[in-house]
């Protein structure tokens, strides 16, 4: 694929979304390959991107994300703002429960591509394992964070997100318009959404949505523990205050 009529900052758009979870790091060829970019362009471009830090050199002859690229995302309101006035409410969150803390916002360019982007993380050496990471997303429908963001979406909004169908993650994921639908009626009944074994097998997670909050993105806090600590009736208030508090400290900012 040519890059001709292309723009700078599109280019450099196209490197940098080549990196995933599974490609932290990538050759030039590798890059070349997921971009369709000439070789002479891309290697300048290449060397642009590395000059200014937004990416560096690994071995191996292979690139990674920059220093400068992150402490540039550490200047979000997601991190100055949201996480920072969360992560103490978290931290006592985590103590009470000694299980995984999540902090979620809704990532929805359209609610036809929305997903859960975690922004903050809390766990310990008796935490269940997780695939959620800081920057990392999941899908709406199967985690609890996700049925917590999805609950504050009014009906249009919900129509279409459900104009895409749901993925099984597991053989326990809700794939059904009228069985999610559910589930988010009884999470805004009580004010805390419930995944059992739909994103990982034998995980249980427990979310509440932090409210609208002026300039941030609609936010989720939540917990992941085993099936076999999964008390519900104990870990939703504990979720829904620690929600409030997050919420008020905001507010207060």
């Amino acid at each position: 694929m040519a890059d001709d009529g292309e723009g700078l900052l599109t280019r450099a758009m196209r490197v940098l979304q080549c990196f995933t979870d599974e490609e932290p790091a990538l050759t030039a060829a590798r890059i070349g390959e997921l971009t369709g970019l000439p070789s002479s362009s891309l290697h300048r471009l290449l060397g642009q991107l590395t000059t200014y830090g937004m990416l560096a050199k690994a071995p191996a002859h292979r690139y990674t994300i920059g220093v400068r690229l992150w402490e540039l995302g550490e200047l979000s309101p997601l991190s100055l703002q949201l996480r920072e006035t969360a992560l103490p409410h978290m931290l006592r969150l985590y103590e009470a429960t000694g299980e995984n803390v999540h902090l979620a916002v809704l990532d929805a360019p359209t609610p036809e591509t929305a997903t859960a982007l975690y922004v903050g993380r809390i766990t310990g050496s008796g935490s269940i394992p997780t695939l959620s990471r800081m920057g990392g997303r999941q899908p709406l429908h199967t985690t609890g964070v996700g049925k917590a963001l999805l609950a504050t979406r009014d009906e249009l909004w919900l129509d279409r997100f459900f104009s895409q169908p749901l993925e099984r993650e597991t053989t326990h994921s809700i794939t059904s318009e009228a069985a999610l639908r559910g589930e988010l009626d009884r999470a805004r009944q009580r004010g805390f959404a419930t995944t059992h074994e739909e994103m990982t097998l034998g995980n249980v997670s427990v979310a509440a949505p932090l409210g609208a909050l002026e300039g941030l993105p609609p936010a989720a806090v939540g917990v992941v523990v085993h099936l076999d600590r999964a008390d519900e009736r104990r870990l939703g208030p504990l979720v829904v205050q620690a929600a409030r508090d997050i919420r008020t400290a905001l507010l207060s900012r």
